[in-house]
């Protein structure tokens, strides 16, 4: 992946349709077991909403190796992610969804207007030397959160519709801190099944890093480079339809375990 601006690597509100929701009211005992499977009845049909971003576009084609810019390689994947995701009961948004170009911020803007559950920014890499290889997948720094983050707070919002705009913020800078254990353990469940099927040698681990696609996220949100383009072997690699399927089937698998918690 180009690099974006990064260094060394180093919902409250009313609640989303379909969550169980307890009212305390005066009512008949049949009147509040109704209500309860009422309540039952949607939660059961809520879907988990996942927003996948396919990194760069357009006139950022990123990186290249094997014949195949990056922002066709990673379309590619997050299209076959998507597929996966739906067959299986989730609900997908993608940042883009043909060769067009997509600042930073419009992408984790369309997570957070969209109150996603999660959101996975899908990338490969490149190195100076075209000599390393490995995939990794990365968080935000606390720096990223506690400061970037804030200061950008005002350009990225979540719809809350009914929260006075003023403490709608506030509660955006809450969950950008309390869903970084959720974001650290999406990263582990995607580096693990990418292990499984890619091997573990390619495994570079979880990192954090002050990702600007990542910044002003109110949702676990992760990216993830799934390897080195422009490596002479694991570049073809992943031109290969069949490790892009293997990929997919990892980034897909990973996911849904998250969001069915």
């Amino acid at each position: 992946m180009d690099q974006l601006g990064q260094g060394e690597p180093q919902k409250l509100g009313p609640p989303p349709i379909g969550r169980d929701i307890l009212h305390v009211v005066k009512a008949s005992p049949g009147a509040v077991i109704l209500g309860l499977v009422i309540a039952s009845a949607s939660s059961a049909e809520a879907k988990p909403l996942v927003v996948l971003d396919p990194g760069h576009g357009g006139s950022n084609a990123g990186t290249r190796g094997a014949g195949l810019h990056e922002k066709q390689l990673t379309l590619t994947l997050a299209n076959q992610v998507a597929v996966l995701l739906r067959a299986r009961g989730a609900e997908v948004e993608l940042t883009r969804s043909a060769d067009r170009t997509l600042t930073l911020r419009q992408r984790v803007a369309l997570a957070d207007q969209h109150a996603a559950d999660v959101f996975v920014s899908i990338h490969a890499n490149a190195s100076p030397t075209r000599t390393q290889r490995g995939f990794e997948t990365f968080v935000l720094s606390p720096r990223a959160i506690d400061v970037d983050g804030r200061a950008l707070r005002a350009d990225t919002t979540t719809t809350r519709p009914g929260v006075d705009p003023e403490i709608a913020l506030v509660l955006d800078d809450v969950e950008r801190g309390s869903t970084q254990w959720e974001a650290a353990d999406l990263a582990a469940r995607i580096q693990a099944e990418l292990r499984d099927r890619r091997g573990k040698d390619g495994d570079r681990g979880v990192r954090q890093d002050i990702h600007h696609v990542l910044l002003g996220a109110t949702m676990p949100a992760v990216l993830v480079e799934v390897g080195f383009l422009d490596h002479p072997i694991e570049g073809k690699q992943l031109a290969d339809a069949a490790v892009q399927a293997q990929i997919a089937e990892a980034l897909a698998t990973a996911i849904l375990d998250q969001v069915a918690e």
